[in-house]
């Protein structure tokens, strides 16, 4: 084996880096608009663990190499397994348990986007908490006109976009620029591409800067109401708030705030 193909052997499909409680992951198969293949999706979801687990990682910032977000799975991949049913259902079994971990894990999650972000790619960015964008991103589900329809992305892009947007994607399977993503509401900042690093620091370091106890009892609390009906909502969100007012962090932040000094949040 040639030393550039060992290179490419050993390389790690996903990427991490750490730097004052600000967790990059970075899909990390740039040549091939990184493919959630099964490999990466076991890689993505490995790494989503270790960080979920770990109480120095405050906010998550997930970016990709090359020249674009990802371009959803790997039709390659799957094509090759086309006979095989159980095959199939474990790769969307594997990869919607991994979108849902996102949401698990109590750090808040930055998509960073540039390039194309499409199908599971596109499912991906509206699966995490937050989405920043370059104006050169372009977004879509784009299965129909390879004759499947992208129903498993749609359960997280429709959670963003609405019902009307989300059925526009699925049916045309056009790409859509960024501007029409935010105005949509699939992102929350789109930026030129130089701007790109420093928009998403802008989020991070809000959050580094809060309480992380709070952030991710906040988190878990809009999950699990966001799908409720109106009254379960209030009364589960009426128990977290009760809950969080008696912790040493409210008080500790209503004082500083009434102090008018900085909050000394409490170790986690």
């Amino acid at each position: 084996m040639s030393e550039s193909a060992a290179a490419v052997v050993e390389a790690p499909l996903v990427t991490r880096r750490d730097e004052g409680g600000v967790t990059t992951l970075t899909l990390n198969r740039g040549d091939r608009f990184n493919p959630l293949s099964t490999a990466m999706i076991a890689a993505l979801e490995a790494q989503i663990d270790a960080v979920g687990a770990d109480r120095t990682a405050r906010v998550v910032v997930l970016a990709a190499a090359g020249r674009g977000f990802c371009a959803g799975h790997d039709l390659k991949e799957m094509r090759a397994r086309a006979d095989d049913k159980e095959w199939q259902r474990k790769l969307f079994t594997d990869c919607s348990r991994m979108m849902v971990k996102i949401t698990e894990i109590p750090q808040p999650v930055i998509a960073r986007v540039h390039g194309i972000a499409t199908a599971a790619g596109c499912q991906l960015v509206s699966t995490c908490d937050l989405a920043v964008a370059s104006t050169d991103a372009r977004f879509a589900l784009p299965g129909v006109n390879v004759g499947i329809f992208c129903s498993t992305p749609a359960v997280g892009v429709a959670r963003n976009v609405g019902r009307k947007r989300a059925m526009e994607m699925l049916l045309t399977g056009e790409l859509f620029d960024a501007a029409t993503a935010l105005s949509w509401g699939l992102l929350n900042r789109v930026v030129p591409p130089s701007e790109l690093d420093a928009e998403v620091a802008k989020f991070t370091g809000i959050i580094v800067a809060r309480s992380g106890k709070v952030v991710a009892s906040g988190k878990r609390a809009f999950y699990r109401q966001i799908e409720q009906p109106l009254v379960g909502a209030y009364a589960l969100t009426t128990e977290t708030m009760a809950c969080g007012m008696v912790e040493p962090d409210a008080a500790e932040g209503i004082d500083a705030f009434l102090g008018k000094r900085p909050a000394r949040w409490p170790a986690p």
